[in-house]
């Protein structure tokens, strides 16, 4: 099952921050709306259900009507855009508050609908709680039972999750207490967990340079411990500000060869070459012994 869709739903009202636009808060850099469609970069087609707004990477929009009609109602109009019942037999459907959702927990959820016949694999938080809103579905009976509960109620307006998710035959994926994917921050102190958590965890350089490449629009892995060798090299060999430096000239040599990871590596060898030959041309300091 590798080919799959994405729902996030991000237009709720966020009543207990406020009414504050809640995608829109950051943690580690990036506004949580953003974070969660990085966990689904690899969908074919996603869908957010909100009123349009700029976003890191292209999506298709849509609206419950009424706008703010609650989360099924949301979920139905974000199936509906990502083609109803035709398409991949996978969709993922996520919340747009998840500030520790990643590409792996995406890719576990999706292995675990392809290893069984459940309709539906639902992320249980450590409390035991399913959460429908970090889960993968399988299309056809998702869209099945919205539309058997749309022709028993005449509209989906105001009515809970639940009672989508009590006609579908579930499996679960326990979350580890170490990565709490299904995590939301419905609260300012949800927020400032979130935010602690990830400087507290040693993910401050890869949440910077996520937050860096999306802010300027750069999309490239690039192996992080081979600049960081690189600048140290530099610094030593030559002076402290060569680091920063040499990175740029890397980054510029990198992007004049077209970019991509191989352009990043190669630029980066050549400079390591010279740091190298730089280093031995530097004379032993002053009363340094030899043996």
């Amino acid at each position: 099952m590798g080919a799959f869709d994405a729902v996030v739903l991000a237009g709720g009202g966020a009543r207990r921050l406020g009414g504050v636009d809640k995608p829109g808060l950051r943690v580690g850099g990036r506004a949580l709306v953003d974070r969660v469609l990085a966990a689904c970069a690899a969908a074919e087609t996603t869908v957010v259900v909100a009123a349009p707004r700029a976003v890191a990477r292209a999506v298709v929009w849509a609206r419950e009507e009424p706008a703010g009609g609650g989360p099924l109602a949301a979920l139905a109009a974000g199936v509906r855009a990502a083609g109803g019942a035709e398409g991949p037999e996978a969709l993922v459907v996520l919340s747009a508050d998840l500030p520790f959702l990643d590409q792996a927990a995406v890719h576990a959820l999706l292995g675990r609908l392809a290893e069984g016949e459940a309709d539906a694999v639902l992320a249980r938080d450590a409390d035991g709680r399913d959460q429908p809103l970090v889960g993968a579905y399988r299309r056809g009976p998702l869209a099945r039972a919205l539309d058997e509960i749309r022709a028993e109620e005449g509209d989906l307006t105001g009515l809970p999750l639940r009672r989508l998710t009590s006609r579908l035959a579930k499996a679960h994926l326990v979350e580890r207490p170490d990565a709490p994917v299904s995590f939301d921050c419905d609260t300012w102190g949800d927020l400032a967990a979130a935010r602690a958590r990830i400087r507290e965890h040693g993910h401050v350089l890869n949440e910077w340079i996520l937050a860096a490449k999306e802010e300027l629009g750069i999309d490239l892995d690039v192996d992080i411990r081979l600049l960081l060798d690189l600048a140290r090299d530099a610094a030593h060999g030559v002076e402290r500000p060569a680091a920063p430096l040499t990175t740029f000239l890397v980054g510029y040599a990198a992007g004049r060869a077209g970019g991509g990871p191989e352009a990043v590596a190669e630029a980066a060898r050549k400079a390591a070459v010279l740091a190298e030959r730089w280093a031995a041309e530097v004379p032993p300091e002053p009363g340094a012994g030899t043996g």
